[in-house]
């Protein structure tokens, strides 16, 4: 029997789906106070940049059929790739819990009843969604997301039409340069685990193109409610907003599903990565223990400010993601079959560090492009020097 693939319509609910999101209206506060088209330009350069990436990295998995931990052997080896397996792991873990207590609290702003308790029911939500299985939520995607969008049209009408105004925030401790970063760093979080989904495609290509564009578009929309909000309204509280427009239970469903979409695919894919660290695992178990211990998390710790996170994740997986690129379409390079790809790993260490330094540096194209940008020439040159160290060591051996 032909094992069932996902349509182009599936890929682009599911990234409808991730980008509609309550984190991203939150990092979309953060930029309120460089104004409103200072903060539109930086969000769609960083989703530009983001997405493009966003958009190579799915390429990989989709053209090779492999998961997203298994392209990364492709450029680390067996053993290499584990390292990236189990960050990868370790930061799914906590967006669950992080995506969780988002969702948890703003559901509580509009009935209260304890954060805790939503804490529960998003959860639940979560391990149903893990139950049902990626290629069978078609319908029940389509449903969720038809009902969030015109629930979001309707936040958006309250916030940029409402009337209201809350006049001019100060512009001081943003840079165009850091919200470019904030708004890179989104997309790039998803990096590590799009192969997952676009493996599953008919149509790998344009799957992989619908999915970076669908995601990239939802996502600078939910930047801009959360920047708008603060501007225009002068709330950073998302469930106020909505409670001040009269949502009530509108504004439940909007938190409570954005939240449960976007999350299922961080613990799904935790399970998908589990098994290229141990093959014998199951997936779906290993996304139920994931979704549980982000609950347990969202519940007993508090996690307000996200930023420090987001930048972890872009020191890690930038460079990471350079190197696949770098391999795959410019070196057309495999190292799959190795134990582990030294140089490789030297490279991305190299690119780590190079990260945190550029981080001290404001730019405005944020660090994340300059990053990949160095990491993809020591990457070239490295292959280079390596090539050329064989080849020497051949003709010696030949003379």
């Amino acid at each position: 029997m032909e094992k069932r693939r996902t349509s182009i319509f599936e890929n682009g609910l599911i990234w409808f789906g991730a980008g509609v999101s309550i984190a991203e209206v939150l990092t979309g506060t953060y930029l309120a106070p460089l104004g409103f088209r200072k903060g539109l330009a930086a969000i769609i350069l960083g989703h530009i940049i983001g997405c493009t990436m966003l958009f190579f990295a799915g390429l990989i998995g989709a053209k090779t059929r492999k998961s997203a931990m298994e392209t990364v052997k492709m450029s680390f080896g067996q053993k290499g790739s584990l390292l990236f397996s189990v960050l990868n792991v370790l930061q799914l873990t906590g967006w669950t819990a992080i995506m969780i207590y988002d969702g948890a609290l703003a559901a509580d702003g509009v009935l209260h009843t304890g954060a805790w308790m939503w804490c529960l029911v998003i959860g639940a939500l979560i391990l149903l969604w893990i139950a049902i299985g990626i290629t069978n939520l078609g319908k029940i995607n389509t449903i969720a997301m038809a009902a969030l969008f015109v629930l979001t049209l309707i936040l958006s009408k309250v916030i940029f039409f409402g009337g209201a105004h809350a006049g001019i925030i100060s512009g001081e401790g943003m840079t165009f340069g850091a919200a470019v970063e904030l708004s890179v760093a989104m997309p790039l979080s998803w990096l590590p685990l799009i192969s997952d989904y676009t493996r599953e495609a008919k149509k790998p290509v344009k799957a992989t193109a619908v999915s970076a564009v669908v995601y990239g578009i939802i996502s600078c929309w939910m930047y801009v409610i959360g920047m708008g909000a603060a501007l225009y309204t002068g709330e950073y509280d998302i469930a106020q907003i909505m409670l001040k427009a009269g949502l009530g239970i509108a504004a439940l469903l909007i938190v409570i599903f954005s939240t449960v979409t976007t999350t299922f695919l961080d613990a799904y894919s935790a399970g998908v990565s589990s098994e290229s660290i141990m093959p014998k695992l199951n997936g779906k178990h290993i996304a139920a223990v994931v979704t549980v211990i982000g609950t347990a998390a969202a519940i007993l710790f508090p996690m307000d400010n996200i930023t420090d996170f987001l930048y972890l994740i872009g020191s890690v997986f930038a460079p990471m993601i350079a190197i696949q690129i770098a391999d795959f379409f410019l070196l057309k390079r495999d190292s799959s079959k190795m134990q582990a790809d030294i140089v490789s790993l030297i490279v991305w260490l190299a690119g780590f560090i190079a990260y945190r330094i550029l981080m001290n540096i404001d730019m405005p194209v944020g660090n994340t492009l300059p990053c990949m940008a160095i990491t993809m020439i020591l990457s070239i040159v490295a292959e280079k020097i390596a090539k050329r160290d064989t080849n020497a060591q051949s003709l010696s051996t030949t003379d």
